[in-house]
């Protein structure tokens, strides 16, 4: 990654290797669409498969910004041709159980239950469960699920030692996810200057995706 594109990522939790590559080239389309990068996947799913997973600066995502997404994308990834083989390309939303990629993505979902692994040791672990209990500039604060034997409730973790995150489904963070959504579709139809006629909680809570075979 070039240092102009990695000044451009905000994101504290980036890819490595192929991943890396593609997400240098999605980036800038979706900053010129108005949207940002969550994640870039490639696996072997159904032969092989290319997951983007993105969102609005307000944090939605609906079925038709997946379809612009993938609109979007597809000619750029054409062009580069980062993958020899045939792929599908899934454009996704992070979903209610999302991958937490920036500093106010912890901000955000603050006293909710995650699980994390990270790339070193901290406090003689790798991996760990517990709510977020605070979100600093430099690191985070983790209250154990189930501290084991002599460890302490708390653990604090640097964001860079953090190599994956994602929240945990649970009652809370459903009621939370919804709540969140439902209030910023709000907002965007307000600045966008349209008419808000859907019933309370009734959008957003499942997670929107398009496939297409590339």
């Amino acid at each position: 990654m070039t240092a102009t594109a990695s000044e451009a990522d905000d994101r504290i939790i980036r890819e490595s290797g192929i991943d890396a590559r593609i997400a240098l080239i999605v980036q800038p389309v979706l900053r010129g669409i108005g949207f940002r990068l969550v994640r870039v996947h490639l696996s072997g799913q159904n032969g092989l498969t290319l997951q983007i997973m993105a969102e609005r600066e307000d944090g939605t995502m609906t079925v038709e910004d997946c379809e612009e997404v993938s609109r979007a994308v597809s000619p750029a990834l054409d062009v580069d041709d980062p993958i020899e083989k045939a792929y599908h390309l899934e454009v996704s939303s992070p979903g209610i159980d999302r991958p937490l990629v920036r500093k106010s993505d912890f901000v955000t979902w603050t006293g909710h239950l995650v699980k994390m692994e990270t790339s070193v040791p901290v406090a003689d672990r790798k991996r760990f469960k517990g709510k977020i209990a605070e979100a600093g500039e430099d690191d985070m604060l983790l209250e154990r699920d189930k501290a084991a034997y002599g460890e302490e409730p708390t653990v604090r973790i640097p964001y860079d030692a953090i190599a994956d995150v994602r929240l945990i489904l649970t009652d809370d963070l459903i009621r939370d996810a919804l709540s969140k959504n439902n209030r910023e579709r709000k907002e965007a139809k307000k600045r966008r200057g349209e008419a808000d006629d859907a019933p309370e909680g009734a959008e957003g809570g499942a997670e929107d995706e398009i496939e297409q075979e590339l």
